[in-house]
């Protein structure tokens, strides 16, 4: 017998920041809020992530999902820019008052995982990430050899994103962390990206660090799990340090 469908709260506010249009989801809860930025992956947008933006309200978290250059409402082209730009809206959400700035996490599927994992190497406004089946460099470059990454972007702009993806190295990114928790989740079926990346991945962080492998599965399977956002959100809230009391 089906479920009935419970109706879903609506974003709490939407407006734009830095060119980046945004949602946020705000906790009925007293504050101070960890917070947790949403990086969607390529042909994404913000509002496909919005399970995950009401799950996090739910669990006491002030979250906020963007759309990435060259997606959704964003006016400009991809680029490797879009890699600052997570830490730019790390900072803007944690500018909040009743957010706790040093809690500021990011979460990141895809090429959004891959754009979490190398902002928070880089950007100490970032706490802490969760990554889902995050792509690397070889398995963009591979897509955008292809033809397969769906994202807006002159050809021009193509070029060079493909040169920066060949000077760099998600690998290396992770070891850059440092103490930052890092949860890697990825679908033993993944067709586009194998799980044994994230376990490379796992290999080169440091304590503290979460891997999840799922069996079966595919690509997106592990993105929109209900229990699987749950536990990587308690995770991550006991792993931070200076943990609210």
């Amino acid at each position: 017998m089906a479920r009935p469908r419970r109706s879903l709260a609506p974003p709490t506010e939407s407006g734009e920041h830095e060119g980046r249009p945004y949602l946020t989801w705000l906790p009925s809860s007293p504050p101070p809020w960890p917070g947790m930025v949403i990086v969607h992956g390529a042909g994404s947008r913000k509002s496909n992530h919005g399970d995950f933006g009401r799950a996090c309200a739910a669990a006491g978290w002030a979250a906020l999902a963007y759309d990435q250059r060259g997606h959704g409402d964003s006016l400009d082209e991809m680029s490797a820019e879009a890699l600052a730009d997570v830490g730019r809206m790390a900072r803007f959400l944690g500018a909040r008052e009743e957010v706790d700035t040093e809690r500021v996490c990011v979460r990141g599927s895809s090429m959004g995982g891959f754009v979490a994992i190398h902002g928070a190497a880089t950007s100490d406004a970032i706490a802490g990430v969760i990554a889902i089946c995050p792509a690397g460099e070889e398995h963009l470059l591979r897509g955008l050899r292809a033809g397969t990454l769906e994202f807006r972007a002159s050809d021009r702009a193509r070029a060079d994103l493909a040169a920066w993806l060949g000077e760099h190295d998600l690998r290396d990114a992770v070891g850059l962390l440092g103490a930052k928790p890092l949860i890697l989740i990825h679908a033993e079926g993944d067709e586009r990206i194998p799980s044994e990346f994230s376990a490379e991945l796992y290999g080169r962080a440091v304590e503290p660090r979460k891997l999840i492998v799922l069996p079966g599965g595919h690509h997106q399977s592990a993105q929109h799990d209900a229990e699987l956002q749950g536990v990587a959100l308690r995770w991550m809230e006991r792993s931070l340090p200076g943990r609210a009391a």
